[in-house]
């Protein structure tokens, strides 16, 4: 390994670099919507819908109050709006919720997509300087050149491009694997404030 990142040169050390933070960010990320609730079914987001479609108003925001997960903060703040707001408030003030909501849920996404974007093109960078190197000792050496060190200098020089790829390629896995579980939860919001704007509950 240690052999590698010196024959990579700089580019393989900021490679490596984006490596563990691609693999620091993923694990976060994992952390942080497993405590929001991104994969949890909602049932207890349902229960209380289903109160609150039956009149039981304050049963059904007790129920919610005090959870962590993303649609019971939505459902809470949708049904404490819609019973203290006007209808056009609520809508709006639930609406401000939910956006500030799955704005913390993507936070990190940004970090993943610019690794994805740059490791490829440093990879690549690394690959122009030492295929430049080769050259330069290829003109240097004219005829005597070796044809076996002229390929280890290519070798090395591809070394950076293979490490950039394979820091973007799972970087772009898991955000577009992030991106989905948003959305997921966000059409769960979406159906959770409907139904509760349309059943019950109004001012």
């Amino acid at each position: 390994m240690n052999n590698l990142l010196a024959q990579g040169g700089p580019v393989i050390w900021i490679i490596t670099g984006l490596s563990i933070l691609t693999v620091a960010l993923i694990l976060w990320k994992v952390w942080r919507l497993w405590v929001m609730g991104a994969w949890s079914h909602g049932a207890a987001t349902e229960a209380a819908i289903h109160q609150w479609a039956d009149g039981q108003n304050d049963a059904a925001c007790a129920s919610l109050a005090g959870r962590a997960s993303l649609r019971a903060k939505l459902a809470l703040a949708a049904m404490s709006a819609r019973q203290t707001l006007p209808a056009e408030a609520a809508r709006e003030e639930t609406s401000r919720v939910a956006k500030s909501l799955l704005h913390e849920a993507r936070t990190g996404l940004r970090a993943l997509d610019l690794i994805a974007t740059i490791a490829p093109l440093l990879g690549l960078l690394g690959t122009v300087l030492g295929m430049i190197a080769a050259f330069q000792a290829l003109q240097t050496t004219g005829a005597r050149a070796d044809p076996a060190v002229l390929a280890g200098g290519i070798w090395e020089a591809l070394l950076t491009t293979a490490a950039g790829m394979a820091v973007a390629i799972p970087a772009s896995m898991a955000l577009t694997w992030f991106d989905s579980v948003i959305e997921n939860v966000q059409a769960d919001m979406e159906d959770a404030a409907t139904r509760i704007f349309t059943r019950g509950g109004q001012v």
